[in-house]
């Protein structure tokens, strides 16, 4: 009983602890964390879990590496504050992934960013078509901010309809073609139409309201 007791003491006190340490080392929304601060967080939060299970084990020794970490966390972000060059080492830096409505793919590659990440952090953004995209970059955190093509005045929005991927990488979506009830034939004749006999050099195709938007690899 004595042990159960001490777990319940050790849980809440350092939970207190833990919080203090958090709202001492400042206010973050949890998408804007940078990679010290996951790192740091992750490191008390084990050192906690630790410290519940050992009760036999004075507290002191769990409390002092923490706040150890915390201190070292603000010391890094007060350098990180006054040091560009430390902030990009350790945080790196914003890229580029539509540049003036063109995918970058080699900054995709670098980042290890696929097709799929860019169509769901654009439809989180309510946004239906890479084609209504001038810039994209993919920031630090990991979020993605857009600037949208400026839109015709006297264009109405279509309502309801959304970006079908048909060719990802180089790849025919062929499940995605039967949404449309398309085929990989009609697919092949519309790209010769417009030039494009090489699948393979095509990274991205989408096909909305009867218009294609289309993207060469590395172009």
């Amino acid at each position: 009983m004595e042990d159960y007791l001490m777990i319940v003491f050790r849980t809440l006190f350092l939970y207190a602890v833990i919080l203090i340490i958090f709202r001492l080392m400042g206010k973050r929304e949890i998408g804007e964390l940078s990679i010290l601060d996951l790192v740091v967080f992750i490191m008390i939060g084990e050192m906690a879990v630790v410290a519940i299970e050992r009760v036999h084990t004075p507290l002191f020794q769990a409390v002092v590496p923490m706040v150890l970490l915390m201190l070292v966390q603000i010391t890094l972000a007060i350098i990180s504050l006054k040091s560009k060059k430390f902030r990009n080492l350790v945080d790196g830096q914003p890229s580029i992934i539509i540049n003036r409505g063109k995918i970058d793919e080699n900054a995709m590659r670098k980042q290890r960013y696929n097709f799929d990440d860019l169509m769901t952090q654009l439809r989180e953004k309510n946004i239906r078509s890479i084609a209504d995209v001038e810039f994209a970059i993919l920031e630090s955190s990991g979020s993605l901010s857009v600037i949208e093509k400026l839109k015709d005045s006297n264009e109405e929005p279509q309502q309801g309809d959304i970006t079908i991927p048909l060719i990802l990488d180089g790849n025919i979506e062929e499940d995605n073609l039967k949404r449309i009830n398309k085929t990989n034939l009609w697919l092949r004749q519309e790209l010769k139409k417009k030039g494009y006999r090489d699948v393979k050099k095509i990274s991205f195709c989408s096909y909305e309201n009867g218009k294609f938007f289309i993207d060469l690899q590395d172009e």
